[in-house]
C-alpha cells in the first residue's frame, strides 16, 4: 500500500501521518510504544509521572526492539509548594468516604514533591534524544527549546486555542497539536479558563492551520482512518490518536478500563478535575458524579491524594474510583494488537481518501 506522506511524517520517515497519543500513566506502556512505532506510526510515551531513570529504562527497552522513531511527552505545569494541612482538610474529607468504601485507611495530608522533578525529566529527555518531544499544560522554557533543537529533537506542544498555538510557534516549536474538546485525558489549556477552551477538533484544527505557519497535528475524537482523512482534509499534517490505542493488547491500561471502552455504545464521557486537580475527560463513573462539587487540591497535589484510591479500585476490579480517560468517540474502540490497528487505520485512510477523490470525478 502506498505511503501517505506529509511534511511531518516525511521528516520522521513514518509510513502513516499517525501519532499514538502519549497517555500519561498505565496506557502508555513501552510495549505499546514499540509496537506502534514498529508498525509505521509514531509511538509516544506519556512520562508525566515517571522518574528520570524509569524514562531512560523504558526508552532503552523500546530501542532494543525497534529502530523506528518514538516520542516522549511531559506535563510542564508548575507544581504548588507545601500546602498547609488545614488547607487540605476539606479535600481530604471529601475523598475519605471513597477510601472507606474500598476498606482503605483514611487518606492523610500530602506533601511535595507531588510529581517527579521536571528539570530532571527534561535532562533525561536530552539524554534519551527521542525523535520527538512534546509538552502539555504549558510551554517549554527558551533554553530548553534551544537544547532540544541542538540535540536534533523535533518539538511540539498542545494548544486548545489560537493564542496558545501562536505562542508555541513564537517559542520555536516545530509543530502544534490542536487538542479539540472531544479529546480524552487532560485538557491542555494553559492560557485561559479550560471551560472556555472547548472548541471541537474540526473547528480548532482549521483555525490553527490558518493561524500558524508550523505544521498542525489534529487530536480529539479521531478513532479510525476516516477520522485521519478528515484531519488531513482540514490541513493537518497528521492525526494523534489516544483512546483508539487504549484497548490494544500492548496497552498498560487496567482491564476494567479496556472493558468499559469496548462496552461503550455512545458518548458517556465527562470532564472532571477531581482526580488530578486539572480538567480531564474520561468515562463517567461514581466518583466523577459524586465529587463534581467537592473541594480539591491544586494539580498535581490532588493526583497524589487520589492515587491510592485509584490504584486500589483498579486492583479490585471496581470501576467506581478509577480514572478511565477516554475521548467522546470511545464507542468506536476495538480490541486489536497495535500493529493490526495501525494496519487497519492505514486501510481505512486509503479507502476514505479514495472515496473523497471519487467525489471530485463525479
Amino acid at each position: 500500500m502506498n505511503r501517505i506522506r506529509t511534511g511531518f511524517s516525511a521528516r520522521l520517515d513514518l509510513r502513516l501521518p499517525l501519532v499514538q497519543a502519549p497517555m500519561a500513566g498505565g496506557p502508555s506502556s513501552p510495549e505499546l510504544v514499540a509496537a506502534a512505532s514498529a508498525a509505521g506510526a509514531l509511538g509516544s510515551f506519556g512520562c508525566a509521572y515517571l522518574q528520570p531513570e524509569e524514562m531512560k529504562k523504558q526508552a532503552a527497552w523500546v530501542r532494543a526492539r525497534t529502530a523506528r522513531p518514538f516520542g516522549i511527552n511531559l506535563f510542564v505545569a508548575a507544581q504548588p509548594g507545601v500546602i498547609p494541612e488545614a488547607a487540605q482538610r476539606a479535600a481530604i474529607d471529601a475523598v475519605a468516604g471513597c477510601y472507606a468504601q474500598l476498606g482503605l485507611p483514611a487518606p492523610a495530608p500530602v506533601a511535595p514533591p507531588y510529581a517527579p522533578d521536571l528539570e530532571a525529566q527534561l535532562d533525561a529527555v536530552l539524554e534519551i534524544r527521542p525523535a520527538v518531544f512534546t509538552v502539555h499544560l504549558g510551554e517549554l522554557a527558551a533554553e530548553r527549546v534551544r537544547a532540544c533543537k541542538a540535540a536534533g529533537i523535533l518539538l511540539g506542544g498542545s494548544a486548545t486555542g489560537v493564542a496558545e498555538a501562536q505562542r508555541l510557534e513564537a517559542a520555536g516549536m516545530d509543530f502544534v497539536i490542536a487538542q479539540g474538546g472531544e479529546a480524552g485525558g487532560h485538557r491542555g489549556t494553559w492560557t485561559r479558563d479550560p471551560a472556555e477552551a472547548m472548541t471541537g477538533t474540526l473547528a480548532l484544527t482549521r483555525l490553527l492551520v490558518r493561524a500558524v505557519k508550523i505544521p498542525v497535528l489534529a487530536a480529539g475524537g479521531i478513532m479510525d482512518g476516516a477520522g485521519i482523512a478528515a484531519a488531513l482534509a482540514l490541513g493537518a499534517q497528521a492525526a494523534q490518536l489516544g483512546t483508539a490505542f487504549i484497548t490494544c493488547a500492548e496497552s498498560g491500561a487496567a482491564a476494567l478500563h479496556k472493558q468499559a471502552l469496548l462496552a461503550a455504545r455512545e458518548d458517556t464521557t465527562m470532564i472532571t478535575q477531581k482526580f488530578s486537580g486539572k480538567p480531564a475527560r474520561g468515562l463517567a463513573n461514581r466518583y466523577m458524579r459524586e465529587m463534581a462539587e467537592a473541594p480539591q487540591l491544586a494539580f498535581p497535589a490532588q493526583n497524589t491524594l487520589t492515587g491510592r484510591l485509584r490504584s486500589a479500585s483498579a486492583q479490585a476490579g471496581n470501576p467506581d474510583y478509577v480514572a478511565m480517560w477516554a475521548g467522546q468517540a470511545a464507542p468506536l474502540a476495538r480490541a486489536l494488537p497495535a500493529a493490526e490497528l495501525v494496519a487497519q487505520l492505514e486501510t481505512e485512510l486509503h479507502a476514505a481518501l479514495a472515496s473523497i477523490a471519487a467525489l471530485s470525478r463525479e
